[in-house]
């Protein structure tokens, strides 16, 4: 049965306070008629909100985080793991860094704001800005790690910011902290009660407050202001919002600062299809503070407008409150708060604020802080796409051994002795490489699809000592209809030329044809003019050599099902786009007569076929594999790829039953996995070093070939 088809695109760029309540409403109230992509340069917000008491140590990090890929997985988002760089109005297109532009029938900013000042002579060198947050707050702890007893600390910016940063360090560090603001009083503009609660708390912790101080330069441990200098070991820059520079290039309506107007249903005007809310815009008849409790409630009103333009239906005005509650935490367990005109001050408010604010964060959070998901997931939500999406190794063998084998006297390497790719002979003596390679989506994003599957496909030919040349596409794509199915093919072709063009192999043609999910493979071509490493070719007392980390087929699984980290799934989709060229050319160099790439069968599979079909043994060292970061978490908590169940039937009676729960990695599938290779043992540590410097980190020594049968496991 077909999905349902998306007939309007929703494009949001930032995952800041208003976007994710987008996502939220789109997990409990899914949309299939409008298909939403994310837009990230930084897979993880920080809610601004919590992150003086993350400074002050009264949080973890991970407490005030806001990990975005989740949330829009169980949203059933794309996600674009780029930054947008600008728009193409006519075409109605986001421009993104390093890939092809993004169609949209609307388009919402959420991507906050920068800090003024920056262009202070010496700021960006000396000083730690607050924004982006995630990176404020990483370096923030890079510093403290390095800080001296009492070090000395500056503050620049004396609004509600600087305020809760200064106290906060104070509490932190027990230095001499000093805030620094241009304007004479604190706070201006807020109540006065509020100003004086902080003066008088700010003195009894020993913090100095200088008004009327603008910094005008800023040198290696000394800011210099307009009437004097002050030392530091450490700067901090809150000297208000700023527009990030990128959105003067949208060619779209802005305030006398830079910011992105927008009317009243949160759309810029003359614009109806693009839509801001948050610190990056500015609301026409409003002067509104930079102040995160506005993008929280823009939320449920973008919400409705982004859905309701894009349906059909109405839009409603965003009407800001007249006032808001005010909680300034001063980092040990006291707080300042005021309402209209109103101050208060007490352990009772800071209790107030931390329930106010984990509340916030339970609706985003995805995740708990030991990577269990808060949600309870779906039986059998979804299915494995990649190198997951096989037919199981027994149903292949078996029809196979049915076949009578050709006999062609041009056929190399073929069916009699079948391998990773084949190799025929021409009339005119040329040895010609020849592999096909194809697979289910393993994500929402046809770019990576793209990009990955032309991967997959090519390795094939590195792993045998082959040069691939020519490539032929076969894409299937589900009926969207024509707008869409034509995006979806160019992104998925713009991706295969990513990795096409890059390895000098050139894309001559291909086929389409309608399916019900995405679907992509290549048929690749090349040269091989020496010796091939086959399967069949493992010899006794050789070192075994695993290019790449294992555990693709689980991440990829807890992705898709929204319980994936996205620095884990990131750091998979880096090695998954690494073709094998260079790490093929070392096994070359070293000797090697054996090897293949580890897909959808596992590592246990793909050595046990080399085993057999080398007439030897194989032995592996589970302490030496390597592992991506979160698999072992995930296989903990009994999370499998979907074709898991199949690798471990088919090869558990090789290995034998293993109680050691690391060997669950050797039965988990890999899409676009890593090369494994025997090279002569009194060679393989300078292998190693080799493979080390050519960038894959990974790489490690994992066993050896032994005299018998099958492959044991140590």
């Amino acid at each position: 049965m077909r999905s349902p088809r998306p007939v309007r695109e929703l494009v949001l760029v930032g995952g800041g306070h208003a976007h994710v309540q987008v996502l939220r409403r789109l997990v409990m109230a899914p949309r299939p008629e409008v298909r939403v992509t994310v837009v990230l340069d930084r897979p993880v917000a920080m809610y601004s909100g919590m992150v003086p008491g993350v400074v002050a140590g009264q949080y973890a990090a991970h407490e005030a985080e806001i990990d975005v890929w989740p949330l829009a997985r169980r949203a059933g988002a794309r996600i674009v793991d780029a930054a947008a760089e600008g728009l193409d109005l006519d075409a109605g297109r986001v421009r993104v860094e390093g890939r092809p532009p993004i169609a949209f029938d609307a388009v919402s900013f959420d991507v906050g704001s920068t800090v003024a000042g920056l262009d202070v002579p010496g700021v960006r060198e000396h000083a730690v800005p607050t924004r982006p947050i995630g990176r404020f707050v990483e370096r923030i702890e890079a510093a403290l790690a390095t800080m001296t007893e009492a070090p000395r600390i500056l503050v620049v910016g004396g609004g509600a910011g600087g305020v809760e940063v200064a106290f906060a360090l104070r509490h932190r560090t027990r230095g001499a902290v000093t805030l620094l603001d241009a304007n004479a009083t604190l706070l201006p503009g807020w109540t006065p009660g509020l100003g004086r609660r902080v003066a008088a708390a700010a003195a009894a912790r020993g913090i100095t407050i200088r008004g009327g101080a603008r910094v005008v330069r800023v040198e290696p441990n000394r800011a210099f202001l307009e009437d004097g200098e002050l030392p530091f070991d450490l700067l901090v820059w809150v000297a208000g919002a700023a527009p990030h520079p990128w959105m003067g290039s949208l060619g779209l309506p802005q305030d006398a600062r830079g910011f992105l107007r927008v009317g009243p249903t949160l759309q810029v005007p003359d614009h109806p299809a693009i839509f801001g809310a948050g610190d990056c815009v500015s609301l026409d008849g409003h002067t509104l503070p930079k102040a995160g409790v506005y993008a929280v409630r823009q939320g449920p009103v973008l919400t409705d407008n982004l859905l309701g333009y894009l349906t059909g239906g109405a839009v409603t005005p965003y009407v800001p409150q007249r006032g808001f509650l005010t909680l300034l935490n001063l980092g040990d367990g006291d707080t300042i708060g005021a309402k209209g005109p109103f101050a208060f001050q007490g352990a009772w408010a800071w209790r107030w604020k931390d329930r106010i604010d984990r509340k916030f964060m339970a609706m985003f959070q995805s995740l708990a802080a030991d990577d269990t998901p808060t949600f309870t997931p779906m039986a059998g939500e979804m299915v494995c796409g990649g190198c997951a999406a096989k037919v199981g190794p027994g149903e292949l063998g078996r029809a196979l051994g049915r076949l009578d084998v050709p006999v062609d006297p041009s056929v190399e390497l073929g069916l009699d002795a079948p391998d990773d790719a084949a190799v025929v002979v021409t009339p005119g003596g040329e040895r010609i490489g020849l592999t096909i390679d194809a697979f289910t989506a393993f994500c929402d994003d046809p770019w990576m699809v793209g990009r990955i599957a032309a991967v997959n496909a090519v390795n094939d030919l590195y792993a045998k000592g082959m040069t691939p040349r020519w490539a032929l596409a076969i894409v299937g794509i589900p009926d969207e209809g024509p707008r869409a199915t034509e995006e979806t093919l160019f992104q998925v072709m713009h991706g295969a030329r990513t990795t096409l063009d890059a390895l000098g192999i050139t894309l001559v043609g291909g086929h389409t044809l309608r399916t019900d999910t995405l679907q992509v493979g290549f048929t690749v071509t090349g040269l091989a003019t020496g010796p091939l490493r086959r399967q069949d070719q493992l010899r006794v007392g050789d070192a075994l050599i695993l290019t790449r980390a294992l555990g693709t087929g689980v991440l990829l699984y807890a992705h898709g099902a929204g319980r994936a980290r996205a620095e884990w799934v990131r750091t998979a989709f880096a090695r998954m786009a690494r073709p094998h060229r260079d790490a093929g050319a070392v096994a070359t160099r070293f000797g090697s007569t054996a090897a293949t790439d580890v897909t959808g069968f596992g590592l246990a599979g793909h050595l046990a076929e080399m085993a057999r079909a080398s007439g030897v043994g194989a032995t592996v060292r589970l302490d030496a594999l390597p592992v991506l970061p979160g698999v072992t978490t995930l296989l903990s908590q009994g999370v499998r790829s979907t074709f898991h169940a199949q690798n471990t039937a088919a090869r558990r009676s090789l290995l034998g039953a293993l109680d050691d729960p690391r060997a669950e990695i050797l039965y988990d599938p890999q899409t676009a996995g890593g090369l494994v290779f025997s090279v002569p043992a009194d060679c393989a540590a300078e292998a190693l070093a080799a493979l080390h410097a050519i960038g894959e980190g990974d790489a490690a020594i994992i066993g050896e070939v032994t005299a018998g049968a099958g492959v044991t496991v140590a």
